[in-house]
């Protein structure tokens, strides 16, 4: 099952960039104009801080068979799904002025530890519930830009290495069910693991109960090897074990209007 594009997927010439991983804000011009009155994720002080924002273009990634619409705006979509914890610090800003973008939604899918997705349980040969929500959902960036995300590491399925699909939407409108509407598409693209960690979490319990092939980063069809610039994530361990899990980071670039 290998990710193709999609026909509401954004054109791949579009211009994004993604500046040095692991960088918040705090070093970046601070302006871009909010568009919608609604909760922000919460940023906090030990977020890490680049030395310098060094602007790169890239291109962006496939959108992939499994996106659904209208997914909820909430900061954590694990629901209690198996896997080891992962929180995202992603931070998005102009990639002309380099200003932060306040109250842009990003938003998040990918698969469990078995490989599934929701809103499509069984394409990878597993049979589990299937509410249709799970590891999906988004946040609004806050003043600094930043989008705070918990969820956990995903899986594998067949034919891919493991990654993260992630959209960013501006000027969105909240609506009374948890969700969003409307709004403009600024960039799709992919988040992606760490060759060695991935090694690692593949032998815990959870995800080895997988038993598809799993594809590496450098077997990967979409991964071009191009780091940070094509959504590798920086992953730093939240405890002294690889079950504690990780955190990841990454500053992302997109062009507006």
């Amino acid at each position: 099952m290998t990710d193709k594009t999609s026909a509401n997927s954004s054109p791949v010439g579009r211009r994004t960039v993604l500046l040095a991983t692991g960088a918040t804000a705090a070093t970046l011009a601070v302006g871009a104009a909010a568009s919608t009155d609604a909760p922000t994720s919460q940023a906090d002080s030990t977020a890490p801080v680049a030395a310098a924002a060094v602007c790169t273009l890239t291109k962006e990634m496939t959108e992939g068979p499994y996106y659904l619409d209208g997914q909820y705006v909430r900061a954590d979509i694990s629901e209690g799904k198996s896997g080891i914890p992962l929180k995202l610090t992603l931070t998005v800003v102009d990639d002309d002025t380099c200003a932060p973008l306040n109250k842009a939604l990003v938003e998040i899918w990918h698969c469990d530890a078995l490989g599934e997705y929701s809103g499509f349980v069984g394409n990878n040969g597993h049979n589990e519930p299937d509410n249709g929500t799970f590891l999906r959902g988004g946040v609004l960036t806050d003043a600094s830009g930043v989008a705070k995300i918990t969820t956990i590491y995903p899986g594998w399925y067949r034919g891919r290495c493991l990654h993260i699909h992630i959209k960013v939407h501006t000027n969105v409108t909240l609506t009374s069910d948890g969700s969003f509407t409307g709004g403009q598409e600024l960039h799709t693209g992919q988040l992606f693991f760490d060759e060695t960690i991935t090694a690692k979490v593949a032998r815990l319990s959870q995800y080895a109960v997988n038993t598809v092939p799993r594809t590496t980063l450098a077997q990967d069809s979409i991964y071009d090897g191009g780091g940070a610039r094509s959504g590798l994530l920086t992953l730093t361990a939240l405890g002294s074990t690889t079950s504690a899990g990780y955190a990841g980071a990454l500053t992302l670039g997109v062009e507006q209007g």
